[in-house]
């Protein structure tokens, strides 16, 4: 027998017996005659004592160990004279008989520590190294645990978990496709799936009533801290429901896994809000509103004064951070680096502070009378110790944008965004299309299936950018966690879409024949929504990455560096896929 029991398991209760353990050397230390081994697996860590008074040659061979030599030890639990609070081991240690080098280690690239001393590239070279750090792995356990309460939770809703394939169609719509070569049918190519959406329909024109699936989907498109090449769906699917039927069923799912997992209770109903607030008011579609700072739009306060950057603008907006009138030059000079940046692209921030008997003190006071800072002061609604922050733009929704990075990044630096605090929205009445200056059409903002505002759909043969989509997303602490739809079940209305979208009948009908078709034959009413499992994790162990909630991620590049992914071909295999490969430069 390898072991009896685990590194984590064993307490006081359990002194005087006789414990086979195996494990990992986390590290082992020589002191006088006695050398002390810390054995590490999956559950814990625990103190091996050898004593050379009492076996030399044992102790001389535990002297030699390496940091993750793979070691069996023979010893009884005894009572640690110095004890350990910070380990739940920490009051025993095992007193050596035998000890066993099941492998031997190469010294590792960097120290498997919760605090290691390995960057993130050589942490993903050797990430089976990194899998053994108690942080990484605990992520994993969490993943395990929310997977199961999900399948639970749904199960109890009568939710049945079914399979769809991962070699399907190509389509040309949204992010770009992962494609796979057919040998069997030479010049032709499989996609893998970005998701399961029209075979979860097909479930629902097949009468399975209620679906989900735990399913991995692909996306060839540019990374970023929340995104992979290929990421895990909570993928659901509901038939004879409306969205408010959606949004309570996942409420109550979202209620669940924060009990179960985290142990909070979060309050339901989730906040509403359209998404033309949310852009309003915050200049994001997935607002963070673990705090204030709402915009406040001051056009009509602050144009026609003789301040050309604001009277040539077609937005002039800004926020109230409350209690930071106390902020320096410095780190005002700072902030409006910031939005200069080209990630954010602002030219410039005017700030205004309000000074202690309510006078507003502004970068631009020459422009402008006292009256009128505070009609200022009046629109923000602002107190004296208040701070308030301006930008302006020749365009709306992109100086909007700018100004919510500019409110994350006060934010940040204020430390209003507690990662133990939780903030759940629903934004709902997403625009059904939106519309390309450079390919002069509309494109689906969700996809070509979801259905329009049954109060809309007139507008749809006369005002179509105008349209509202039956769309919602659950966005917490600023995260857009989940979203999905109301689908269309009607052949007409679908082929309107496909019509308003570009797509000939011939097209529609080469792409997604076999979607009509099932719907001549009694769809019903359907709608549901998909998670993003890896984003939910990440918020629950509060990472900015989803790096480290994945077993065996890829890096920004999309490579595995693990084990050197993607890599060339062999001639031999290209020929057989009827393949030539000709490189750009």
């Amino acid at each position: 027998m390898y072991r009896t029991r685990t590194c984590g398991e064993l307490r006081l209760q359990d002194v005087g017996r006789e414990v086979v353990l195996a494990g990992w050397v986390q590290k082992a230390r020589k002191m006088g005659g006695m050398t002390f081994v810390d054995v590490r697996d999956r559950y814990g860590i625990s103190q091996v004592v050898f004593n050379q008074e009492v076996n030399a040659v044992l102790c001389e061979e535990a002297s030699k160990l390496g940091r993750e030599f793979v070691v069996r030890i023979s010893g009884k639990v005894a009572e640690r004279s110095s004890k350990n609070a910070h380990i739940p081991t920490g009051e025993i240690e095992i007193i050596a008989s035998s000890l066993d080098v099941l492998n031997a280690s190469a010294t590792p690239p960097f120290t498997i520590e919760d605090d290691t001393d390995g960057g993130d590239d050589l942490r993903m070279k050797y990430r089976y190294l990194d899998l053994r750090r108690n942080p990484v792995r605990q992520n994993l356990e969490l993943r395990h645990k929310m997977t199961l309460e999900v399948r639970r939770y749904l199960d109890s809703l009568n939710f049945l978990e079914v399979e769809t394939p991962v070699l399907i169609s190509s389509t040309p719509e949204g992010a770009r496709d992962f494609l796979v070569p057919s040998r069997m049918n030479p010049g032709q190519f499989y996609a893998l799936p970005q998701s399961p959406q029209t075979f979860k329909q097909l479930l629902m024109v097949s009468g399975f009533d209620r679906y989900f699936q735990i399913v991995k989907c692909f996306r060839d498109e540019d990374l970023r801290a929340d995104r992979q090449p290929e990421f895990t769906q909570i993928d659901c699917e509901m038939s004879f429901v409306d969205q408010e039927d959606v949004l309570t069923t996942f409420e109550g799912m979202t209620k669940h896994l924060f009990k179960a997992i985290r142990g909070i209770d979060i309050e339901i109903p989730f906040k509403r809000m359209t998404w033309h607030d949310a852009m309003k008011y915050y200049g994001s579609d997935k607002p963070d509103l673990r705090f204030g700072m709402e915009f406040v739009e001051l056009m009509d306060v602050l144009k026609g004064h003789g301040f050309s950057v604001f009277d040539d603008a077609a937005y002039v907006g800004g926020i109230c951070v409350e209690g930071a009138a106390s902020y320096t030059r410095k780190q005002l000079d700072a902030l409006t680096d910031f939005v200069k940046r080209p990630q954010v692209g602002a030219k410039g921030m005017v700030y205004a502070r309000v000074e202690a008997d309510g006078t507003v003190k502004s970068s631009v006071d020459k422009f402008y009378t006292q009256e009128v800072l505070q009609d200022m002061k009046a629109a923000f609604d602002a107190k004296p110790g208040d701070l308030i922050l301006i930008l302006s733009g020749d365009q709306i929704m992109k100086t909007r944008k700018q100004l919510c990075e500019l409110r994350l990044e006060v934010a940040s630096q204020l430390g209003l965004r507690d990662k133990n605090k939780f903030a759940c929205l629903w934004v709902v009445d997403f625009p059904l299309f939106e519309w390309s200056e450079e390919d002069n059409r509309f494109y689906a903002m969700h996809h070509p299936f979801t259905s329009p505002k049954a109060e809309d759909i007139p507008l749809l043969s006369t005002d179509p950018g105008a349209v509202r989509a039956n769309a919602y997303d659950m966005v917490i602490n600023g995260v857009e966690v989940g979203g999905g739809s109301i689908r269309i079940h009607n052949s007409e209305l679908q082929h309107k879409m496909f019509e308003l979208l570009g797509f000939t009948p011939e097209q529609a009908q080469a792409q997604f024949g076999f979607l009509m078709n099932a719907f001549k034959y009694g769809a019903p009413p359907h709608g549901g929504l998909a998670y993003g499992l890896d984003r939910w994790v990440s918020l629950f162990t509060g990472l900015d990455s989803i790096r480290d909630c994945i077993a065996f991620p890829k890096n920004n590049s999309g490579r595995d560096v693990m084990i050197d992914a993607p890599s060339n071909i062999d001639l031999k295999q290209l020929e057989e896929l009827s393949i030539r490969v000709e490189v750009k430069e």
